[in-house]
């Protein structure tokens, strides 16, 4: 049991270190039933190298001697697994006192969550709210919620209060990174972000995601030297493998390069570690967002044809509505038509936020489409964009590309 709680403390810390905790909760029992589902989560949940089928056919023999909240704990991670979106929402329903599965149901940086309406799973983290207090991961979930929810003070003091209390707390320290950058707070964003990922929270996993949040704050601040040291210190090759090389260098591969008076960005190929068939037919729409996104910054107008064309066949409504559109529109601007391309990004601008993900993520698609205006002498437009997002927040880098529109207007 001890093992076990370390390895889920590990989880809702979001520190490396959780599947050897658990894998050995199991060697110590095998017949620890939720031990064996916590196993199954992390193989299909972080691509952890994990015999999913075989920790779920354990879980659900052994359950069959557990209590009634770990028999409903196992029934819900396996039908989770299996693709049921309704079974963890309803065992919290019951048990939401379970933080290891309202992490799981929670989209934010660890799981891809239950829900793909943000509002739904705002519903489910205040439903659990009164089990919970002033619990430091309860206080760091709901400091994400009510960034999302554009409550930033809020945030910040949820935030603040559970580093305190548990400084490496990986949650807690996402929600603060982005009321920083939300707010336009880029110089302190950048100072507080830099000394967590080398103090508290130097061993929490995904570490690239923190670097990437570092990264906008440099690129905000128009400081491309600093981006490009950034890349070569934490989010290159060297440091950044599988899924979150496409999610956040490739992003921020294509941010970069597409930024005024960049020089030296790295190729984009190189720089993710993603099989081809991937980025041609991702597992998730939120995946699928940045494999446009990767084959646009590579110049692969065929890799963008194929993945439209399967995206438009698809089965989930939101790769038909969102990324078949996305793909055919990031085509059009490879191909050089960029006006085009622009016509197409407007009309699904708002219905982006269905492939999930934070709006800092989902805000690549609008700098595309800022792209394609400029790129297509579109400047008045252009020059609209620019200015709704610096009523958003303070840019220098979106000042270089409103004088870049005035330039050549």
């Amino acid at each position: 049991m001890a093992a076990y709680n370390r390895g889920v403390d590990r989880l809702l810390q979001l520190r490396a270190g959780a599947l050897t905790e658990l894998s050995m909760a199991i060697t110590f029992d095998p017949t620890f039933a939720v031990a064996h589902a916590a196993l199954a989560l992390l193989g299909q949940e972080f691509c952890a190298p994990v015999d999913i089928r075989a920790r779920l056919a354990s879980a659900r023999l052994h359950s069959r001697r557990s209590t009634d909240r770990e028999r409903s704990h196992v029934d819900a991670v396996v039908r989770h697994v299996g693709g049921d979106r309704t079974a963890i929402v309803s065992h919290l329903g019951r048990y939401p006192d379970d933080a290891l599965l309202l992490s799981v149901a929670v989209p934010t940086i660890a799981f891809a969550g239950v829900t793909e309406v943000p509002a739904d799973a705002w519903r489910i983290v205040e439903s659990c709210a009164p089990v919970y207090g002033d619990d430091w991961f309860f206080s760091g979930l709901l400091g994400f919620v009510r960034q999302e929810q554009g409550r930033f003070d809020e945030a910040m003091a949820l935030s603040c209060a559970s580093l305190e209390a548990m400084p490496s707390a990986g949650h807690s320290a996402h929600a603060r990174a982005h009321v920083h950058y939300e707010t336009g707070d880029h110089a302190a964003g950048l100072a507080w972000i830099d000394r967590w990922i080398t103090d508290a929270g130097a061993h929490t996993d995904n570490l690239a995601h923190y670097a990437w949040h570092a990264a906008l704050h440099e690129l905000a601040d128009g400081d491309l030297a600093a981006v490009g040291r950034r890349y070569d210190a934490q989010l290159s090759p060297v440091h950044v493998r599988g899924c979150r090389s496409l999610v956040d260098t490739g992003s921020l591969i294509w941010r970069w390069g597409i930024t005024p008076g960049a020089t030296a960005v790295p190729a984009i190929a190189a720089a993710i570690d993603v099989p081809r068939f991937q980025l041609l037919r991702p597992p998730t729409v939120f995946m699928a967002l940045h494999a446009a996104v990767a084959l646009c910054a590579d110049d692969d107008s065929t890799g963008l044809y194929s993945l439209a064309l399967w995206a438009g066949n698809h089965e989930h409504p939101c790769y038909r509505s969102v990324i078949a559109p996305l793909a055919e529109a990031l085509r059009l601007l490879v191909d050089g038509c960029p006006s085009a391309c622009a016509d197409v990004l407007q009309r699904i601008a708002s219905e982006v936020w269905r492939v999930g993900g934070s709006d800092a993520q989902r805000e690549v698609v609008e700098e595309t489409l800022l792209t394609a205006l400029l790129r297509a002498d579109r400047f008045d437009e252009a020059g609209r964009l620019i200015d709704t997002r610096l009523d958003r927040r303070p840019c220098r880098r979106d000042e270089w590309f409103r004088e870049l529109a005035q330039e050549t207007g």
